[in-house]
This record gives structure tokens, sequence and C-alpha cells, in this order.
């Protein structure tokens, strides 16, 4: 019997929720499956891939072909490289305690990408939400300070200045007035 590793689709429309399956290459997609062996959730940032790993080891080794999506999930989580040092072993290229030394070095160095790239989305998202709070300090401000212009009474000048003209104007014209009438 083929058996092949893939992915059963559950979830709502549009919010994708995949178990990882071992079944029957002749069964359908959502249909009957040999054993279970995690789940695979796209919707989250970073996606969350939970597996069974030495199940899914066991799998690979019994002669399980996963799906292209699948194999890249497998790829992930180390599955695939772990079937190939036990191949290296098994022809007698390593022993069980480099292959582990191996594995370990690869697995702290894939943590060390992840932890980063979720460090990075992080501080991207915050940095987001720290301008995004300097602009709406801005427009508040700017809609401030429209307001309190609005709402100042205005203060006429130039009537003022042309009162005080006419007022220095007075007197000549009165002193002008003034020897014409005695003339």
């Amino acid at each position: 019997m083929a058996t092949k590793i893939r992915l059963q689709r559950h979830g709502k429309k549009s919010r994708p929720f995949y178990y990882i399956v071992v079944a029957d290459a002749r069964a359908p997609r959502d249909g009957k499956f040999i054993e279970r062996l995690g789940s695979y959730n796209p919707n989250t940032n970073p996606a969350t891939v939970e597996l069974n790993f030495d199940k899914a080891v066991q799998w690979i080794g019994n002669g399980a072909q996963p799906t292209d999506t699948t194999r890249t999930l497998l790829s992930h989580k180390g599955v695939m490289y772990k079937h190939h040092l036990n191949g290296g072993i098994a022809k007698g290229a390593l022993t069980q305690e480099q292959a582990d030394e191996k594995f370990s070095a690869w697995l702290d160095g894939k943590e060390g990408k992840i932890q980063s790239q979720k460090d990075g989305l992080l501080s991207a998202k915050q940095e987001a939400k720290n301008a995004a709070l300097v602009e709406e300090t801005k427009k508040k401000e700017a809609m401030a300070a429209a307001i309190i212009v609005k709402n100042t009474p205005v203060v006429e000048e130039e009537p003022v200045a042309e009162e005080a003209t006419e007022a220095t104007e007075t007197p000549a014209d009165t002193a002008e007035t003034a020897a014409d009438t005695e003339a």
C-alpha cells in the first residue's frame, strides 16, 4: 500500500487549518487516514506547525512520501534532515553521536533564525504603532490650533489707525477753519 504524508483541511471558509496525516494514496483528501502526526496553522504569523517528530521520522523511514507542502513543513521542523542523518548512520558514514551533534547544532541555528524573525516582526509592529501615535498627535495639535484660531475674536486694527490719523488732522483743520471764520 502506497502511503502519503499530506494535509487534511479543516477550519472555516478563508480560515484554513490543516492536520498533517499519513493516509493511503488512494484515499480522498479529507477522508480516511492511518495516523495523525500533527497540525499546521497558516493563519498565525509566523505559521504554527505542531508535529510528532519521532512518528514523522519513523513514517519517512518506512517509505511514506510527503506531498510538496508537507515536505516543506517537515524540512522546516528538521524531519527530513534527521532522516538524511539516519541514512548516513545506516551506511556507516556517521556514528549516532555525530549525527545527534550535527542535528542539535542545526536545530539551535534554526531556533535562532525563528526567534530573530519573531523579534523583527514584533519590533516592526511596535515601530508602526509608534509612528501612528506620532501622526495622531500631530493631527490633534493641528486641529487644536485650528480651533483656537477659529474661536479667537478678530481685532480690527486698521480702523483704529484711521481714527488716529483723523485725530491728528483734526486740529490742523480746526485751525484753518478758525482762520477762515475770522477773516
